[in-house]
């Protein structure tokens, strides 16, 4: 459950910061479809622009990673804090570019596998080889 109402498009139409956001929103993704995140954010008009700023600065300009491999990032980065809708909303994005079952089975399985060697290596306080230290390489 929500800490805030989430805004509809009729309260958004009012408030022009909200109204450009969730405009660029839509033009941006080629969709009408405005997802709860942004509906939530809306509340604190700069808060929903310094956030979807920097999420499209990110997320949807060309750059080294492709959009499925930077989803795909930010599924195991949302499994690791715990984030539910971003798992759910980020696989759903990773799978509109194009990540098959089999990329989506291999990838759970090696966030799972890092969790458990990320716990064990922090657990026992392993000391970092230098040959791994990027300062000295």
């Amino acid at each position: 459950m929500a800490t805030v109402k989430l805004m509809s498009d009729a309260e958004a139409e009012q408030i022009p910061e909200v109204k450009a956001v969730f405009d660029d929103i839509r033009k941006t993704r080629g969709t009408d479809f405005i997802n709860n995140v942004w509906r939530a954010l809306a509340y604190d008009p700069p808060g929903l622009k310094r956030t979807w700023d920097h999420l499209k600065s990110v997320m949807a300009v060309p750059g080294a990673l492709d959009p499925k491999t930077r989803e795909m990032i930010y599924i195991a980065v949302s499994a690791a804090n715990g984030c539910g809708y971003c798992v759910h909303s980020h696989t759903a994005a990773a799978r509109a570019q194009g990540m098959s079952e089999e990329e989506h089975g291999e990838l759970i399985q090696i966030i799972g596998l890092a969790g458990m060697t990320n716990h064990l290596v922090t657990s026992l306080q392993v000391p970092l080889d230098p040959e791994f230290d990027v300062k000295t390489t």
